[in-house]
């Protein structure tokens, strides 16, 4: 099949198709992070294409549309534009009908803000003036807190004590999430717990795991070593992620817990981010690895 007719195949696979940088839950770049934000507030579903995981795609889509940059957007199987297009569309009202879709509705979320975390905001204030902070919250769940001025189309949440700021793509993500500040022996910071935020990888500790192995918790353990590593020294009861762990992995329940292995945590820990991207929601990387396994838990376990 030529790129051509691939690329007509996936222009028509959706009323809408974004071809971009990475996926709509974790964009690669700033461009597709930005058009996948203003798609949302119009559109529950749509097709992207990662055009990072297909050289062939990313070059052919640019000569198919004529349009040197990434991200493409296609509504019906005509092209839109790139980012500076779709955010012209947004600005100028015209974006809705290009679509089809109305402006999704968003409300101001429900925030709570510490005692703690009002006091530390007002020492951070220049000129002991009432804190105005904008609390960003990223696709990936990444928060940042900043002192900012209000832009348009902000939800401005106005306190005795403090201001805080929060754009619409923000306001979508952060309803019910905390502010906090902990003191810590290394010195005080901002804490945000968001109750909205997708399960991430936990770091597991060798001793932690032996005592799950030990109470028979059903969990799943694969090591992505490569096998003359697994052959000096192997993880009983783990799983290889070869071509056959995979079809098993593919094949759980995303509620079954899994454990990801290797020498030092490092690659394990790719392979446990890529799990829960396919949608498992306890996920666990054995921190130091097998190293740490055979220091912390078992020494039979050669070291190398």
């Amino acid at each position: 099949m030529s790129i051509e007719v691939r690329i007509r195949e996936l222009v028509a696979s959706a009323d809408v198709v974004l071809f971009m940088k990475g996926t709509r839950r974790a964009p690669e770049c700033g461009f597709s992070s930005s058009v996948v934000d203003i798609l949302d507030d119009y559109l529950d579903e749509y097709a992207t294409v990662n055009v990072l995981r297909d050289p062939e795609v990313r070059e052919g889509i640019k000569a198919f549309s004529d349009w040197p940059t990434i991200p493409q957007l296609y509504v019906r199987g005509s092209f839109v534009g790139g980012a500076d297009i779709i955010k012209e569309l947004q600005r100028n009202g015209e974006l809705a009908g290009v679509l089809g879709a109305e402006t999704r509705a968003v409300t101001s979320p429900e925030l709570l803000v510490t005692e703690e975390a009002i006091a530390a905001l007002e020492r951070f204030a220049e000129g002991g003036e009432k804190p105005c902070v904008r609390l960003s919250v990223d696709r990936s769940f990444h928060n940042d807190l900043s002192f900012d001025v209000p832009s348009d189309g902000d939800f401005v949440l106005d306190h005795a004590r403090f201001t805080l700021l929060v754009d619409r793509a923000t306001a979508r993500r952060a309803d019910g999430a905390i502010i906090a500040w902990l003191e810590t022996p290394e010195g005080g910071g901002f804490k945000i717990e968001n109750p909205n935020a997708p399960p991430t990888v936990r770091p597991l500790a060798p001793r932690d795991l032996k005592k799950m192995l030990d109470a028979g918790k059903p969990i799943e353990i694969f090591d992505v070593r490569e096998p003359e590593e697994m052959e000096v020294a192997p993880f009983a009861g783990a799983r290889p992620l070869d071509a056959a762990g995979r079809a098993h992995l593919d094949a759980l329940s995303r509620d079954v817990p899994v454990v990801f292995v290797c020498h030092h945590g490092i690659r394990s820990a790719g392979a446990a981010e890529h799990c829960l991207r396919a949608g498992f929601r306890e996920v666990s990387n054995l921190t130091g690895g097998i190293d740490a396994w055979s220091r912390d838990v078992d020494p039979s376990v050669p070291r190398y």
